[in-house]
């Protein structure tokens, strides 16, 4: 397994090793022996998984105090643009963001710290998106950032006209409307 820094401390990029042959492939997409020699969190509760269709965004979430998450994320069938903001109120790279394309072909996949913001668009037809979290999901601890935000400035790279979103996703406030919030 390749671990590739990116321009945010604490994120990863992931190549696995992936062993093909006349009956397909395999690879390892998790080694907590890898992960604990990057003192990256080792400690996975749950999985999820999603299905969606092109032009679909989903985020951007965290979960917020005690119930905040770490997460693998990759792509099993499909191309997604995924995206990661920095919530670390002390980080230098609070209110940044990373996007990393993720596709099931490549096998790639993204390490996400605790306190981020986190979301992905569908650039294929269709994604199957799964993800390891170390804590389990809160519904109370719950919360988002405007995926369009204009401050953050993400390239989703779908056009407008074809994102499909959830109203709630829709809903939530701008990253300096949450920041003045936090504050509070």
């Amino acid at each position: 397994m390749k671990f590739i820094k990116t321009e945010i401390p604490g994120v990863f990029i992931i190549e696995p090793t992936v062993f093909n042959d006349s009956r397909g492939y395999f690879f390892e997409s998790y080694s907590k022996k890898d992960f604990s020699g990057y003192c990256l969190s080792d400690n996975f509760v749950q999985d999820n998984q999603s299905k969606s269709s092109y032009g679909t965004i989903r985020g951007l979430h965290f979960q917020k105090g005690v119930y905040a998450q770490a997460k693998l994320v990759r792509v099993i069938h499909g191309k997604v643009l995924d995206v990661a903001v920095d919530l670390r109120k002390n980080s230098p790279t609070f209110g940044k963001h990373i996007a990393v394309e993720l596709d099931g072909e490549k096998k790639n996949m993204l390490f996400i710290p605790r306190d981020f913001a986190h979301g992905f668009a569908v650039l294929s037809e269709t994604a199957l998106f799964s993800y390891k979290c170390d804590n389990y999901y809160n519904k109370e601890s719950e919360g988002g950032i405007l995926y369009n935000d204009p401050d953050l400035n993400i390239n989703w790279g779908i056009p407008k006209d074809k994102i499909i979103t959830s109203d709630k996703d829709a809903l939530w406030p701008t990253f300096n409307k949450w920041k003045s919030e936090k504050t509070k």
